[in-house]
């Protein structure tokens, strides 16, 4: 079982940048996927990013071009740099993982058994 706990959310204006980070602890596994999701408010949480343990990395359409995903495997983190914000990513947003590797079931949010408590972000006009 991985414990996850994210962190580097808060305001920023629009068209500013943010990254997020996702501590890692507990059992740690050779083959993983881990990946970003993000909760408008009324809305279904919906998948971001996601990498796994092959370096392979993935990107929601709508996100593509202004955010990157990555680790630092020494600090055992998951980060999301976010850049061009919109008002529309005001959202909690959530890093979740499962020891295997990334495919076709990781954009569904009930494939993953670990998830964080999630980080607010606020982008302001």
């Amino acid at each position: 079982q991985v414990q996850l706990v994210e962190s580097g959310g808060g305001s920023v204006q629009s068209g500013g940048s943010l990254r997020l980070s996702c501590a890692a602890s507990g059992t740690t596994y050779s083959a993983y996927c881990m990946g970003w999701f993000r909760q408008a408010p009324g809305k279904e949480r919906e998948g971001v990013a996601n990498l796994d343990s092959s370096g392979m990395t993935r990107y929601a359409e709508f996100v593509k071009g202004r955010v990157t995903i990555s680790q630092d495997n020494a600090k055992n983190t998951l980060y999301l740099q976010m850049n061009s914000l919109k008002m529309a990513y005001t959202a909690m947003s959530y890093c979740a993982a499962r020891a295997a590797s990334c495919g076709r079931w990781a954009i569904l949010l009930l494939w993953f058994d670990s998830w964080g408590p999630g980080t607010q972000v606020h982008v302001s006009a």
